[in-house]
């Protein structure tokens, strides 16, 4: 006669030692169904646990030192300037404002997904506005308003930097530098965790703020300092021969570069710790503007994604624009509504 397996206890047993696992902190690899029985997850989902470990299979599990609590994300806005000091088109050829307003809608789809995944964490949108027309205005109102997302909109009354910037400037530049500086300003009186700069011409993946925020927990255990991380693979980072490593984040491999444009995101203890460096960039236009933050960088790490979690829509032959290997089109398409 064949005898019957006694799989009641097996499968008894295996359930007990289950609970036992994820009551000390262990996590159960099923290499036969792929799956991680103690997360109830496929391994080709997202493993980590925001704010408290970061897993990648097969390296194991690093336990996260520092949670992100609250997230403030600054945009830039400016929709009467197409580019700024020159004459060029950007790529998809539409006015400037459309620009803003995808790059504001592509924020908030990625803004929910994140909230969705991270319960515990407090998201805020601001958007701080230079010479854009009213009619502009009020369509990026309406679209803060129908994210039901925490936000506030701030028109930038220009004068109140004339004394601040130095003169000579166009208005374009003054303009940029005014908004910068009232972003620093921001991020400098209220509280945050972790502030995001975000220009308006920025289409965002839906999954770009929770891949930033894993791999920035991830990365501020590892290196264990604050660190900066930009959202694209810039084309220019590629013309120049220079040694670097590479990181594993939670979907994404992360690059450690030493120069970046003005859209990134850090920690406000590192805006605090060198708001006299940053505060320079809304004083005074050097070349490039951005030096003040890759000085930064020689003693705290910037990273870059790749691929890229989100396009910048400059001039199609600029190496500051299209990020390399990355849907552009579709991301456009998606940030249409």
């Amino acid at each position: 006669m064949k005898k019957i397996k006694n799989t009641q206890k097996t499968n008894f047993l295996k359930r007990v030692f289950i609970k036992f696992c994820r009551l000390v902190g262990f996590e159960i690899i099923d290499q036969s169904s792929f799956s991680s029985p103690t997360l109830n997850k496929d391994l080709n989902e997202t493993l980590s646990v925001q704010g408290e470990k970061s897993i990648t299979i097969p390296l194991g599990q690093i336990n996260i030192k520092n949670k992100i609590n609250s997230i403030k994300i600054i945009l830039r806005s400016c929709t009467s300037e197409l580019i700024m000091d020159q004459n060029k088109k950007r790529i998809f050829d539409n006015e400037k404002n459309e620009y803003t307003f995808r790059t504001l809608r592509s924020l908030t789809k990625s803004i929910k997904a994140a909230s969705n995944k991270f319960n515990d964490i407090k998201f805020e949108l601001i958007v701080t506005d230079t010479n854009s027309p009213e009619e502009d205005i009020n369509q990026i109102k309406k679209i803060l308003e129908q994210s039901n997302i925490q936000n506030k909109f701030i028109s930038i009354n220009l004068k109140k930097f004339e004394n601040k910037i130095k003169q000579g400037y166009s208005k374009a530049k003054f303009s940029n530098m005014a908004n910068f500086y009232n972003s620093l300003t921001i991020a400098k009186k209220e509280e945050a965790d972790i502030i995001y700069f975000v220009e308006d011409d920025y289409i965002h993946s839906t999954n770009a703020l929770t891949e930033m925020i894993l791999a920035y927990e991830k990365f501020n255990t590892i290196f264990s300092k604050d660190l900066v991380l930009l959202p694209s693979d810039y084309p220019y980072l590629y013309t120049k021969d220079e040694n670097t490593k590479i990181y594993l984040g939670e979907k994404n491999h992360w690059r450690l570069v030493s120069e970046s444009l003005v859209t990134f995101m850090t920690s406000r203890k590192l805006i605090l710790k060198y708001y006299d460096t940053l505060e320079k960039m809304g004083i005074e236009w050097t070349d490039p503007w951005e030096e003040p933050l890759h000085k930064i960088y020689t003693s705290n790490p910037c990273l870059s994604p790749i691929p890229s979690l989100a396009i910048h829509c400059a001039n199609i032959n600029s190496i500051f624009g299209i990020s390399p290997l990355v849907d552009a089109k579709k991301l456009w398409e998606n940030s249409e509504d």
